[in-house]
């Protein structure tokens, strides 16, 4: 969004999180370029027929993305308009998406063109791995200074992020998902 604003295009933000959009705009708000609504049906209906580019990067922690943009809404966008669905890796947030290559990246529908390649980052694998180490060598860190067992126990947002564990699901969103049992963490990790 801010590279697009300093281009001088208008940005239209949607996002579940009012606090989050407030935020946004008292720092992104470019001259009334920028747009900031809650992310609803009607709301993601609406700003896509004046769109030019729609980008969906829609995360539920372990769990599918949303279909928030519907096949029904493709024929009120633009023709030659593009869909770029971040969370295809997670599933898709738009109903028309499916998982590409890098190397056959695109397709269209409804005369929409769809770009939806999973593991995005891999187009730029050096740039992407420093930011993954930046992301996780702290925990990595941790792990290998405390063992994981003390890791988990010490460190709250490391067991946050704790999916499966010893073969047990013990994330809410995952084992829904997968339609698997939930085990605690708690009893799984024993310090």
């Amino acid at each position: 969004a801010m590279i697009a604003l300093g281009m001088g295009a208008r940005v239209t933000l949607l996002d579940v999180n009012m606090d989050r959009l407030r935020y946004l705009d008292e720092i992104l708000g470019s001259k009334g370029r920028l747009t900031t609504l809650a992310s609803n049906e009607t709301n993601i209906a609406e700003a896509v027929t004046t769109a030019d580019a729609v980008i969906g990067a829609v995360l539920v922690t372990g769990a599918r993305a949303p279909r928030l943009v519907t096949r029904d809404m493709l024929p009120t966008m633009f023709k030659g308009s593009v869909i770029v669905d971040v969370a295809v890796d997670q599933g898709g947030c738009v109903e028309t998406t499916h998982a590409t290559t890098h190397s056959d990246p695109i397709y269209f529908v409804d005369g929409v063109l769809h770009y939806g390649v999973a593991n995005m980052p891999g187009a730029v694998p050096r740039t992407s791995s420093f930011g993954l180490a930046n992301a996780t060598l702290r925990y990595i860190l941790k792990i290998a200074d405390l063992g994981v067992h003390e890791a988990l126990n010490k460190d709250a947002g490391l067991a946050k992020g704790l999916n499966v564990y010893k073969g047990s699901v013990t994330h809410p969103a995952v084992a829904k998902t997968f339609n698997l049992p939930l085990s605690a963490m708690d009893e799984l990790v024993v310090a």
